[in-house]
């Protein structure tokens, strides 16, 4: 069995409307709640993640916060799910590709995080990446309604 842990955007809470969704579905999954800057953030992310088999789901910030935590550990992270994350963000350089299973979900409609960039970066990043352009906007709502968050932590895709 594996850990779930979803990490939220920059201006949300571990309790926002997406989180709770996937929570009904996966009881045991974390949603902690992270404030401050990036680094910050990373520094109250470590000490929860310091056992293997992980699955990250990241939103928005919180996608860039689980992208670059699985460069730096990707020996702990078994699947990787990212939804609209910020990967634009200057602080999101990778130098090699990661083999972690990656889904990446991102609305036509997201006017936050531009699509493109983010896959573009995305696909240099990640070796294993499955990129999934949904009918949404950048929170998703629909779209991770309408997902079996089970099968897909348990899984994959």
């Amino acid at each position: 069995m594996v850990n779930a842990m979803y990490l939220h955007g920059r201006d949300s809470t571990g309790k926002t409307r997406k989180a709770e969704w996937i929570k009904q579905q996966v009881p045991a999954l974390l949603s902690p709640t992270f404030g401050g800057s990036l680094d910050h953030r990373m520094e109250q992310l470590a000490p929860l993640l310091q056992t293997e088999s992980w699955v990250l789901i990241g939103s928005s910030y919180g996608g860039l916060m689980a992208a670059l935590w699985t460069h730096l550990h990707p020996g702990r992270v078994v699947r990787l799910i990212l939804l609209a994350p910020a990967l634009h963000h200057e602080d999101f350089a990778p130098t090699f590709p990661v083999l972690t299973p990656t889904l990446l979900i991102h609305g036509q409609a997201d006017t936050v995080v531009p699509p493109d960039p983010v896959e573009e970066k995305a696909r240099r990043a990640f070796a294993n990446l499955t990129v999934w352009r949904v009918q949404d906007d950048h929170r998703l709502l629909g779209t991770c309604e309408s997902l079996t968050w089970p099968a897909l932590i348990e899984s994959g895709w």
